[in-house]
C-alpha cells in the first residue's frame, strides 16, 4: 500500500516519486520538522515530500482514524506519503532513487543489529539493498537521552550517509517532548 496525499488533501496513488523523503511519525509535525525540509530543499534544489508509515519497527500499527488525523497536519503545507512499510529497505522499494532525510536517532537505528535478528551479515544486506536501490540518507543531529547533540559519525558505509551539520541545522524539539506538554 501506498499513496500521496496533496497537500490539498487529495488522493492521489500515482503521484510522481519524490526526490527527498522526510519520514517520520509527525505526532505532532512540528517547526523542526518543517525547518529540515526546508534546508533540505535548498540543498538538494528539489521539493521534500514527507512519508508516516502506518507500519513502525518500533510501535503498534496506526489506525485510520490516527493516520487521518496525521495527514491533515500536512493540509496546505507539502505532499505526503502514507505507505505500509516499517524499514528503509521496503521504503527503497517504494522510493527507489529517493534522499531519505532522518534524524540521528534513526539513522543509530537503521545500522544496528538489534533489527536484524541480531544479525550483521542481514544488517549489511539490507543495507546494500538501499545502496542497490540507488537510495541514500541525509543525516541530521538530534538530542540524545541524556541531552547530548549528536551528529552522525559513522565512517562505514559513508557512501549511503551524508551529514547535516549543526551549523546547518538544528531545531532541539521532539514529537513526544511536545505532546507531554
Amino acid at each position: 500500500m501506498i499513496v500521496c496525499y496533496r497537500p490539498d488533501g487529495s488522493p492521489d496513488p500515482d503521484h510522481p516519486r519524490p526526490a527527498a523523503l522526510l519520514a517520520g511519525s509527525f505526532n505532532p509535525l512540528h517547526f523542526g520538522h518543517r525547518q529540515l525540509a526546508e534546508i533540505v530543499s535548498n540543498r538538494l534544489s528539489r521539493e521534500v515530500h514527507f512519508e508516516l508509515s502506518i507500519a513502525n519497527v518500533d510501535k503498534p500499527d496506526l489506525t485510520a482514524v490516527e493516520v487521518e488525523r496525521r495527514v491533515a497536519q500536512f493540509r496546505d503545507y507539502a505532499p505526503v506519503w502514507i505507505t505500509r512499510a516499517p524499514t528503509f529497505a521496503e521504503k527503497a522499494e517504494h522510493f527507489p532513487g529517493t534522499s531519505f532525510v532522518v534524524g540521528w536517532d534513526t539513522a543509530v537505528r537503521l545500522v544496528d543489529p538489534k533489527y536484524y535478528a541480531q544479525s550483521l551479515v542481514q544488517r549489511d544486506a539490507a543495507l546494500a539493498r538501499l545502496l542497490e536501490h540507488r537510495c541514500r540518507f541525509l543525516v541530521a543531529g538530534r538530542l540524545d537521552s541524556a541531552g547530548q547533540f549528536r551528529t552522525w559519525n559513522l565512517a562505514e558505509w559513508s557512501e549511503l550517509f551524508e551529514v547535516i551539520d549543526e551549523g546547518e541545522f538544528r531545531a532541539d524539539v521532539s514529537s513526544a517532548e511536545l505532546r507531554t506538554r
